[in-house]
């Protein structure tokens, strides 16, 4: 008999009143922003950044640059299901939802859902499997299945009853580039998401989002000094409005500066053949308080927990679904 899983979707308004909640996943980018002394002001000065960005982005019919704000939500995504008799909940992910007000004809626009994406399973994968299986190697090495629960546990979340009942959209998803990897400026120009980079060979980032389902290109927008690369399904260019596109980079490359300024907040733009790199000191640091040390410690502690309460007490049941687990076309 095959297990069936199930979700739950619950939101969670990302402004400067939030505060993470016991079951909020403490790496979590907004969750950062939403701790310490100076929380508030952390959160303020990111929602400011956001919408600063999205208006000189948005740049036509916007004399004075204040015509769109953006709304966030965090959608946590929980995982249901039978095992031994009792039903179990797991906090699979969180991901960002975006909404775009029109100030000016007061519309509101539904952005893209995705955005920032948050797992526990891929903290496990790459926080406590990955070193695991590197301990005593003489090179480094991936598992042969790396990835492949996450990556059907996530596709079965996008094609579930839950997730379509809510977003009539497939989601992007919007991280750094690799620092391992070299990219290459192409020729290819799109208004809103700029210049397109490529690169010889994808990370291993790269390969486990595409367990996922996920494509990936990767581009510099108008005004920025490094590519982003964005995970789809579908056309990435074609399947989304100049306003979702918008939103989706004011969000992110906002955080980038936060988390990776030596990247995304430094003096000079990325060149035609680039190699992102954290060693830079020629750079701008923001006023935004952030502990990338602690985020790492906070990514192992958490991938134990999914260990724990999650893929070791159910490994043969969780072993049986993603055999059984039909992978639907990117």
């Amino acid at each position: 008999m095959t297990t069936e899983f199930t979700f739950n979707i619950t939101t969670t308004r990302f402004d400067e009143h939030y505060s993470p909640s016991d079951s909020s996943r403490a790496t979590t980018n907004f969750a950062n922003l939403a701790r310490g002394e100076h929380r508030q002001q952390n959160l303020r000065n990111t929602l400011t950044t956001i919408n600063r960005r999205f208006n000189d982005l948005a740049h036509w019919d916007n004399p004075a640059g204040d015509r769109y704000a953006v709304d966030l939500e965090i959608v946590s995504g929980q995982l249901q299901f039978t095992a031994a008799g009792n039903e179990q909940e797991f906090p699979l992910l969180e991901v960002l939802d975006v909404q775009i007000l029109d100030r000016a004809t007061g519309d509101r626009h539904p952005g893209i859902v995705g955005n920032n994406f948050s797992s526990y399973v891929r903290d496990f994968d790459f926080s406590v499997r990955l070193p695991a299986a590197n301990e005593s190697a003489s090179e480094f090495t991936v598992p042969d299945d790396f990835g492949e629960l996450h990556g059907k546990l996530f596709q079965h979340f996008l094609d579930s009853a839950a997730y379509r009942e809510r977003f009539q959209m497939t989601p992007v998803v919007c991280i750094s580039v690799s620092t391992s990897k070299t990219y290459h400026r192409t020729a290819n120009h799109h208004p809103v998401l700029g210049v397109e980079y490529q690169q010889d060979e994808y990370s291993l980032t790269d390969d486990y989002f595409g367990k996922m389902g996920l494509q990936v290109r990767y581009f510099m927008p108008p005004g920025s000094v490094a590519p982003l690369a964005f995970y789809f399904r579908g056309d990435l260019l074609n399947d989304y409005s100049n306003l979702q596109l918008i939103g989706t980079i004011s969000t992110m490359e906002t955080f980038q500066r936060i988390y990776r300024p030596e990247i995304y907040n430094a003096h000079v733009a990325a060149e035609d053949i680039y190699r992102p790199t954290l060693e830079r000191d020629d750079f701008s640091e923001t006023p935004i308080t952030y502990d990338r040390v602690e985020r790492s410690q906070l990514a192992v502690k958490q991938g134990k927990y999914t260990a724990e309460t999650f893929v070791n007490p159910h490994r043969d049941m969780l072993d049986q679904w993603a055999a059984n687990y039909p992978v639907p076309a990117a």
